[in-house]
């Protein structure tokens, strides 16, 4: 396949983002994988360069024109939308939030235009977004608004080669039972199905899991996995999808982890079911997909990591992950 086009932004520039875009794109081999066109503040892009203790070539451009590549160079967008003043360091802010909201709708004009195919985004921070006006509950609907999009969709996680997905997630655990139903079970089995077919899986493999204690013991202790999400399993295979389940929670990680080959997606009924057992797994290399969406939208599934900002502490492992996924995301959209 030809080289993927891939949209660029920085993230909070209160956090680590910018520190991990200059490590990443000061690899020559990431350079030659993609055409890359960042959107983002030249000095605050400069300043992320100083902090890691590494540079790259780029060259300038104007977003109303063109976009040729003569080279391997990323093409830079200087600029910082409706942003004014100096950027808060290891703290939310207006400012902050408001420079992460405009670069990101620049990125997806770009990307849903088709100048360029998919967006790898920073770290961002949900207060920043919200002191910014951001009135949902995360970036994924944001998006989603933003696109005028109103299918399904999803935040996949991702750890090298196991992709998870949830049927539920930013609500309180004592809503999850009330919210399941066969409909949203195989939903959520039918996206991350479609995800991994366009990340370049013909056939993925997809487990599921219960949502009691040992699957409820034959409902000793809860009819989920009998009612719902069993009969789900049942019609995603009916309808040729490779799914299987519903396994206990507390097991199904340690399928995959003896079996590599046992699944490529694990599909959970609540936030932490997944996300535990993935960050515990290998957090420093874990990726968020914006699952559902007609754009390819990555971002390392870690934070801001405030703590740590400004110090070239950042780990480049989980950055360099999302760009592989966008990569292979990004040519297949093409």
């Amino acid at each position: 396949m030809s080289k993927s086009t891939i949209a660029m932004v920085l993230g909070d520039p209160a956090g680590i983002g910018p520190e991990l875009i200059a490590r990443l794109l000061s690899q020559p081999q990431v350079r030659a994988q993609a055409h890359v066109v960042l959107i983002a503040d030249e000095g605050e892009m400069r300043r992320g360069m100083d902090i890691a203790g590494m540079a790259f070539p780029y060259r300038c451009v104007n977003a109303l024109e063109p976009l040729t590549f003569s080279d391997d160079r990323p093409l830079l967008h200087d600029f910082r939308g409706a942003a004014q003043g100096p950027f808060a360091r290891s703290e939310p802010s207006f400012v902050g939030g408001r420079y992460c909201l405009d670069t990101l709708e620049a990125a997806l004009c770009l990307t849903q235009s088709g100048v360029t195919d998919a967006v790898l985004f920073g770290p961002l921070n949900k207060t920043s977004l919200h002191m910014a006006g951001m009135a949902h509950s995360d970036e994924l609907h944001w998006f989603a608004e933003r696109l005028g999009f109103h299918g399904p969709f999803c935040e996949f996680n991702v750890l090298d080669n196991l992709w998870t997905s949830r049927v539920t997630s930013h609500v309180a655990l004592s809503a999850v039972p009330g919210m399941l139903s066969q409909e949203r079970v195989l939903e959520a089995i039918q996206l991350i199905d479609q995800a991994l077919k366009r990340n370049g899986l013909e056939r993925p493999r997809i487990g599921v899991c219960g949502l009691n204690p040992h699957n409820g013991d034959n409902g000793s202790f809860g009819r989920e996995e009998l009612d719902i999400i069993g009969p789900a399993v049942k019609t995603a295979q009916a309808l040729g999808i490779a799914a299987d389940g519903p396994y206990p929670g507390d097991t199904i990680f340690l399928k995959v982890q003896g079996d590599a080959s046992a699944f490529d997606a694990v599909v959970t009924m609540y936030h932490d079911q997944g996300q535990i057992a993935i960050k515990l797994m290998g957090f420093s290399r874990g990726v968020t997909v914006q699952g559902g969406l007609p754009i390819p939208i990555t971002t390392p599934a870690h934070g801001t990591a405030f703590d740590i900002a400004g110090q070239g502490k950042a780990n480049v492992g989980a950055i360099r992950q999302a760009f592989e996924i966008a990569c292979r995301m990004g040519a297949r959209r093409r």
